[in-house]
């Protein structure tokens, strides 16, 4: 069944203009449904705005959009360097994915507080005076560079037609890209405003028991993918 849609979407990429930019938008949403590397950015992203001492719809969302701009210029920026150095897009070798591994594995930690950060890297990480916009890129970058050859291997059709005919068809390329990102993207920001939808409807707080259950869960799943980016580099 996945691979009959993704058939279908492939087609539809060389099809009319509005059905190729509207297969470009879906294969963004499957980039993070049906992709073991990138479906890490919900829990990842759900479990970090849990963790926030305030929050509301409007922070969620900021915080959400500032996650997903942090992967795409950490993916932009690794896709660019390994491209001048005639590397596969996003290969970044097996000593990074290694220590991306490490680092999620300490943000599960976090996430689930079994560890916890010194005050001044709570408070770096955190809401105080706006400084969860920092804490919502850093993590972007860090799962920027962990998606690796993942993400560009994934969105290789999309490539493929960009680069082909780009220098002739230069508004074309640009929007079958765009109507990618705002797929991936909008899949992302969508999770992490709605996750708080759900809390202040039931009114949840950062100590609700159900709270910390959602995430013990996302941390558990962030965990997971952590040990995905180590054992996958000695398989």
């Amino acid at each position: 069944m996945i691979m009959t849609w993704f058939e279908a979407l492939s087609m539809a990429l060389y099809a009319s203009i509005p059905m190729a930019i509207l297969a470009s938008f879906a294969w963004g949403i499957l980039s993070i449904l049906l992709s073991p590397c990138h479906l890490a950015s919900i829990p990842l992203i759900i479990g970090y705005l849990n963790g926030q001492e305030k929050n509301n719809v409007w922070i969620s969302f900021k915080l959400s959009t500032y996650f997903t701009v942090g992967i795409l210029l950490m993916m932009g920026i690794i896709g660019l360097i390994t491209g001048l150095l005639g590397k596969m897009l996003g290969d970044v070798g097996v000593w990074v994915e290694l220590t991306m591994g490490v680092i999620f594995i300490g943000i599960a930690l976090l996430i689930a507080d079994v560890i916890h950060l010194p005050s001044f890297g709570h408070n770096f990480i955190h809401l105080g005076k706006g400084k969860g916009v920092i804490g919502a890129l850093l993590i972007g970058f860090v799962l920027g560079i962990a998606l690796g050859p993942c993400s560009f291997a994934f969105m290789a059709p999309i490539l493929g037609i960009v680069f082909s005919s780009f220098q002739s068809r230069m508004i074309y390329s640009l929007s079958l890209l765009t109507a990618y990102v705002v797929g991936h993207c909008l899949v992302i920001i969508l999770a992490g405003t709605f996750s708080t939808v759900i809390e202040n409807y039931l009114h949840w707080t950062n100590k609700t028991k159900t709270t910390l259950i959602v995430r013990r869960v996302c941390a558990v799943l962030v965990l997971l993918s952590g040990l995905y980016l180590i054992i996958k580099n000695f398989i």
